[in-house]
């Protein structure tokens, strides 16, 4: 895919930010300040909007798809879609029904990105097992590349009862719901998405972007030996913008790091420092500073991956909402023409 046809979008994860007083917001005013950022994106048209899945305190949403359902109402052509869907601690019927109706209802717009998730609460929480961590994701995800067809489905597995010649409803108007796989990196990964023939998308959070390009090759290799249509490949990577970098780097940095050690801790990491901070923007995957350099970095990756979507991590522990509108218009206004053109001109070259 030419990167020139490449599509931009944003991630959030609903964190739960501060407000004016550097309080916590309540779960109910992230969501509707969520809402407000997505009709932002939409305005500025960013081609995606994308919704994370959690069940912990620190993050508002646990339902995307109501929340993606109530952006639908107040959007007239942004994409809607989850970012991740936990689809091992789910039901593949139940989440497939969702999609659809939010496909409905927001006339043909929604997409699933289906994927482990990097965090394992949702599993005791609804009864699973994390020793069945490989085959319930393996097992669900098979049902569900069956439900996409649209067809009566018969199927049988160990994760919950058979299906016999079963037809699920509402069916997607469009023909098929479009459906990636989120992968965080592994060459079996890489060969599992391009079996079940569906779009690969990238959690790229941490160092050189670069390190991916064998992955994306084994990718593109798998589906040629498949005899499959070449499919696109995304890119899901944190950022922040403001006006200069020393303003994007000090007013992202406080929560950036309150986010990256409370996770760190539950995984037995130690407390990112501030080198790790300023290496992690100038060589790893942070797209941090003003629109010039956000895009200066971008550019490259995105042509060196051939990607055909970039998705901008912009929520970060607790920055505040006025900061991600900030960041949210200028990565509309100024970061996203800059990299079309930049591309344009590679692909001149």
């Amino acid at each position: 895919m030419k990167t020139t046809n490449i599509e931009f979008g944003l991630d959030t994860f609903g964190d739960v930010t501060l407000d004016n007083a550097d309080q916590p917001e309540h779960h109910a005013h992230v969501i509707r300040n969520l809402v407000e950022e997505a009709v932002l994106a939409d305005q500025l048209g960013i081609d995606f909007f994308g919704i994370g899945e959690h069940h912990r305190e620190d993050f508002a949403v646990s339902a995307p798809e109501i929340v993606l359902a109530a952006i639908a109402g107040v959007t007239s052509r942004i994409k809607l879609g989850s970012a991740v869907t936990v689809l091992s601690s789910d039901d593949p019927i139940r989440v497939f029904q969702r999609f659809s109706t939010l496909d409905a209802v927001s006339n043909g717009r929604a997409e699933a990105i289906l994927g482990r998730g990097s965090f394992t609460e949702s599993f005791p929480l609804f009864g699973f097992s994390l020793s069945d961590y490989e085959t319930l994701f393996q097992e669900k995800l098979d049902l569900f590349s069956d439900l996409l067809e649209q067809r009566p489905v018969s199927w049988s597995g160990t994760t919950r009862p058979p299906l016999s010649e079963q037809s699920v409803f509402p069916h997607v108007e469009t023909g098929r719901l479009k459906t990636w796989i989120g992968v965080g990196g592994s060459p079996n990964s890489m060969i599992r998405a391009a079996q079940y023939r569906l779009p690969l998308m990238l959690a790229i959070i941490g160092g050189s972007p670069y390190r991916f390009k064998p992955y994306v090759d084994l990718y593109h290799e798998a589906t040629r030996k498949l005899a499959f249509e070449p499919l696109p490949v995304g890119i899901h990577s944190p950022g922040y913008i403001a006006d200069s970098d020393e303003q994007a780097r000090d007013e992202f940095w406080p929560h950036y790091r309150a986010m990256r050690d409370r996770i760190g801790k539950e995984r037995g990491w130690g407390p990112i420092t501030m080198d790790e901070y300023v290496a992690e923007i100038e060589h790893g995957s942070l797209y941090v500073g003003s629109p010039e350099t956000v895009a200066a970095k971008l550019a490259p990756v995105l042509h060196a991956l051939g990607a055909g979507r970039f998705q901008l991590k912009y929520s970060a522990g607790t920055l505040p909402h006025k900061y991600l509108m900030q960041s949210i218009r200028l990565y509309g206004e100024e970061v996203i023409p800059a990299v079309k053109a930049q591309l344009a001109g590679k692909e001149a070259a």
